[in-house]
């Protein structure tokens, strides 16, 4: 529970840290940036590592006059940083993923369901890697899920850099543009908040239309005894005798 408090406080104050962080190493805040977002995308084990929030007030100190951080540079280090994660992942989940699998370590990661993640990214694979940037805790995962589906690489990869030089351009160019505007600076937490909670919201959205589509499609029951139909071609009710239908 501590450890996630200090969590919490370190994201919600994430501006104060990095200024700090700034003061104190300078030009070397780069490599230490390019090591979060690196494992933030690239390692399944740490996706609660910041990333969007990281990404905006970064992109803030580097707009403050006489910054140590140049935006230019800082989009360059965390791109590269973003898109070799998301292979390093990627490679990581085609490796690991059908052993895993075969062995049945986790029951969720077996042939039946690789086959199944297989058809998702080959039929959705652009818009999954594309909008998983933009998603806390997707966006880790999706890339080893990508690779034990055994996505194209080729096709991963295309998608892979579009999608990061998006996300990190919108964050850190916004920002670069908007994160010193008086009230942005000074109620930096609720923004810091604001940006996990809209980032949020399709993961979300996607939980209650899934759960709203399984109501709808539950099977028809017996109204004497509840008794699920689905798939019975007997005349009656195996459990009340009931003609069915």
């Amino acid at each position: 529970m501590e450890l996630l408090q200090q969590a919490f406080e370190w994201v919600v104050h994430i501006d104060r840290h990095l200024d700090a962080l700034v003061s104190e190493y300078g030009p070397l805040m780069y490599l230490l940036l390019f090591a979060v977002i690196f494992a933030e995308t690239g390692l399944v084990v740490t996706p609660f590592l910041p990333g969007d929030s990281l990404l905006f007030a970064v992109g803030a100190i580097a707009a403050r006059p006489g910054a140590s951080l140049n935006v230019w540079v800082l989009l360059a280090v965390l791109m590269l940083a973003g898109g070799l994660g998301n292979t390093v992942n990627y490679w990581a989940g085609r490796l690991l993923g059908p052993r895993v699998a075969r062995t049945g370590t986790l029951p969720l990661v077996n042939p039946r369901n690789l086959e199944r993640t297989h058809a998702f990214f080959e039929k959705h694979g652009a818009k999954a890697v594309l909008l998983a940037r933009f998603v806390p805790i997707v966006r880790t995962l999706a890339p080893f899920v990508a690779g034990a589906g055994m996505m194209g690489h080729a096709r991963y990869q295309v998608y892979n850099w579009v999608g990061t030089v998006a996300w990190v351009g919108v964050c850190v160019l916004g920002g670069y543009f908007f994160g010193n505007f008086r009230a942005v600076r000074e109620n930096f937490a609720l923004v810091a908040l604001g940006i996990v909670v809209v980032s949020l919201l399709p993961m979300a959205i996607e939980v209650v239309r899934h759960r709203a589509a399984s109501r709808r499609n539950q099977p028809s029951a017996c109204p004497g005894c509840e008794y699920n139909l689905r798939g019975v071609t007997a005349p009656n009710c195996p459990e009340c005798g009931r003609p069915i239908g």
